[in-house]
């Protein structure tokens, strides 16, 4: 089939399952072009709580269909590509987590949204990289546990001083590897440029932007800027909706490739498979459900900054 007719039978299978298509902004620019909402974490969470459609096809990583079916347990939630996981939530053992936990009684443990529903489940509550900030001060108490990601830990600390960030020692590689001589470098050939960073990037790393935030922040961010040139330091794949919404400006990434093979996973010929055989079904059972729902509803009870 060529590419027009993948998009036409993902288009016409849609409306007969019923489906509503969910992407990533890291996913590939074909994935962004057939979905019918592209977003950050927080926002997809948000429209797969609020879309009345029957079927939820997620193109992303396992975590993110997870939270969808605990958003929305009477829905079919479909992954696009089963083997498209996530190595940061990997990073946080629900044992793991249970055995600090009683380490540290009373301390309320904040999740960040890239980690698995079993972690979710032992939660008091989620974040995401738009609403971390607003999150923590919501909790009671001077300490809380974060897992799984330190370096957003570590950003949020230090907007929040009047909170003890407990770390967790998880991090995504994509941006965990980003080189500093190589950003400087590149600062330096690029001097009009401003630097956008997603604060999973490490602490010295984010001492180097000019404006730090969620995916959806940095695409919001290059819309009202009066910048004509712009360093991003995230994952590739929001260069797409990047140079789409704003033509006439430039964007740029370091040398060190910042992409997620796991989102790269999802093609649209995998989403063509489910929509055909409504496989991979990813379902919560309800005692892992229950109790994670209640952390990511408070979470989805309050604004991102």
């Amino acid at each position: 089939m060529s590419p027009s007719d993948i998009s036409e039978a993902i288009a016409r299978l849609a409306k007969e399952r019923d489906a509503v298509i969910l992407a990533h902004y890291y996913c590939v620019p074909e994935i962004h072009d057939i979905a019918h909402f592209v977003g950050d974490s927080l926002g997809l969470s948000q429209e797969a709580a609020r879309n009345p459609a029957k079927v939820i096809m997620f193109c992303g990583v396992h975590f993110m269909a997870e939270t969808a079916s605990i958003l929305c347990p009477e829905k079919t939630v479909l992954l696009a590509n089963s083997a498209a996981g996530c190595p940061m939530a990997d990073m946080v053992e629900p044992s793991d987590l249970e055995a600090r936990k009683k380490e540290l009684p009373n301390v309320p443990v904040l999740t960040y949204v890239n980690s698995s529903a079993k972690v979710k489940a032992l939660s008091d509550i989620c974040c995401t990289s738009a609403n971390v900030t607003a999150v923590l001060r919501s909790l009671p108490g001077p300490r809380v546990l974060m897992t799984p990601d330190r370096n957003l830990a570590q950003y949020a600390q230090k907007l929040v001083p009047e909170k003890e960030v407990i770390l967790w020692p998880g991090f995504c590689p994509t941006h965990h590897r980003l080189n500093l001589a190589e950003i400087q470098e590149l600062k330096k050939e690029r001097p009009q440029a401003e630097v956008l960073a997603h604060p999973e990037c490490q602490p010295r790393i984010l001492e180097e932007a000019h404006f730090i935030g969620s995916t959806s922040g940095i695409i919001k961010h290059c819309a009202t800027s009066p910048s004509e040139e712009f360093i991003v330091l995230t994952e590739a794949g929001v260069l797409y909706p990047l140079a789409k919404q704003n033509p006439h400006k430039k964007f740029y990434q370091p040398k060190t490739p910042m992409i997620c093979p796991n989102m790269k996973k999802n093609q649209v010929t995998d989403v063509l498979a489910a929509l055909e055989t409504l496989t991979p079904v990813i379902k919560v059972p309800e005692e892992i459900r229950l109790p994670a729902l209640k952390a990511v509803e408070r979470m989805l009870a309050i604004p991102r900054d």
